[in-house]
């Protein structure tokens, strides 16, 4: 177990005690808000499917542009947090992200495909670099706190998405128009970033383990975000260099295995559902909230689990649970039987990417960088695979045959899983792995 930071004394240190619990939870709620937005446009895509009168094959080119956009933007967002700071970077991206999306629908009302594509490219740039930062200023909360807590973080993303999922099934069964649905719901979510973002780890904040500032002297003059300034490394060179490193490459394709799972539920269970089994948009919504509950619930427990058992078992355990679910899900003939293999693909995508995060963070000095370049992989998957699984559903005869491709990644990244151990600087990675 790693040894926790000594308590803070005096009034500076309750204070400096105080900023960090609220830092934690601005950074949960930011999970939350990302995962909402996520989830608020996902819960609609039979509604923008049926509303443009697309394909399976159009449907993933379509979703591809979010892919692109994304794609563009990750490489780069670990030098944009360094540059702007971590709350600064959230803000900026969340109001792309929201733009982007209000595009997208608007072009659903009005019937313009083309209108969609580039609000879904923007979608894509806002959420790509969002996603890295709040991950970035989430590895500088955990090592502050010297706990595992990115699965808590990431449970707040899951809480997100289930909200999003279950205001989009009440839409979609009061047939609200996605143009309305979305403009209320992601205007409420831009005001909850800005409100959040004020509390992220203030500049110049002491490192509640070392007594340092994040920037390793007495004082920060730069004025900069810690999860800026406490992960060096800057600029080009620094990033450049991240993608040359085994250890973080091969985090890399675990996090990448496990966003192609998570990514494809996301965007394909609720068609998978409607079309697979022949029953209503509101069911596919369901069945996409079964998806999430599931994932958040072990998101919860992944602390826990994390201390005890360690990092390694614990990726190898979710990638089995993952396998099974998806091959149930895929196989089984019966919706009923096909919902619990849902939950187990739940279950089993739900900690390879907050664990990923953290174990690309755990040396301070290079996390940004790092965190960028899995990001990156991840991400690559995450927006670039479930519109290929659409292109092929189109050939092959749907989307649930389809979704068995993710059964090949899960295994590559099973393989590699003991990349993942922590390193000495770990902050409360705990368990027999260490």
């Amino acid at each position: 177990m790693t040894t926790p930071p000594p308590t803070p004394r005096g009034p500076g240190a309750v204070s400096a005690s105080r900023a960090l619990q609220v830092a934690t939870w601005s950074v949960f709620a930011v999970f939350f808000l990302n995962g909402f937005n996520f989830a608020s446009w996902a819960s609609r895509l039979p509604a923008v499917r049926d509303a443009l009168g697309l394909s399976e094959g159009s449907m993933g080119f379509l979703l591809l542009f979010a892919a692109v956009g994304s794609l563009l933007a990750l490489p780069l967002s670990g030098m944009v947090v360094q540059r702007i700071g971590a709350a600064r970077a959230v803000l900026l991206f969340a109001a792309v992200n929201v733009t982007g999306l209000v595009v997208a629908v608007t072009g659903v009302a009005q019937g313009s495909v083309d209108v969609v594509r580039v609000g879904l490219f923007l979608f894509g740039i806002g959420t790509g670099v969002w996603d890295a930062a709040m991950n970035i200023e989430g590895a500088a909360v955990e090592q502050r706190l010297g706990k595992a807590i990115m699965p808590r973080f990431h449970a707040g993303f899951s809480f997100g998405t289930m909200a999003g999922a279950g205001v989009g099934a009440l839409a979609a069964l009061a047939a609200v128009p996605v143009q309305w649905h979305l403009a209320v719901a992601l205007a409420l979510s831009l005001l909850g970033v800005v409100w959040c973002v004020r509390s992220f780890l203030p500049a110049g904040a002491v490192d509640d383990r070392t007594g340092a500032t994040p920037s390793g002297g007495a004082e920060d003059p730069a004025g900069e975000d810690p999860a800026t300034a406490v992960h060096g490394n800057k600029g080009a060179r620094g990033a450049l260099a991240a993608w040359k490193e085994p250890r973080t490459l091969l985090i890399g394709l675990v996090v990448l295995a496990a966003a192609l799972t998570e990514g494809a539920a996301n965007d394909w269970v609720g068609l998978a559902v409607v079309d697979g089994f022949g029953t209503s948009d509101a069911m596919g919504a369901v069945g996409l909230g079964i998806f999430l509950t599931a994932m958040t619930g072990m998101r919860l427990l992944g602390t826990g689990l994390l201390d005890r058992f360690g990092r390694v078992a614990v990726l190898r355990i979710s990638a089995g649970l993952a396998f099974v679910g998806l091959l149930v899900f895929t196989l089984v003939p019966n919706l009923w039987v096909a919902l619990v293999g849902v939950v187990l693909w739940g279950m089993g995508a739900a900690l390879g990417f907050p664990v990923g995060m953290s174990a690309a963070s755990d040396d301070p000095a290079h996390a940004a960088v790092r965190v960028s370049v899995v990001s990156t992989i991840g991400y690559s998957a995450f927006f670039v695979g479930p519109p290929l699984i659409g292109f092929l559903a189109e050939h092959i005869g749907g989307y649930r045959p389809a979704l068995l491709v993710i059964a090949v990644p899960l295994v590559i990244g099973l393989l590699v899983v003991d990349a993942a151990r922590p390193l000495p600087t770990a902050a409360g990675t705990g368990g027999p792995t260490r």
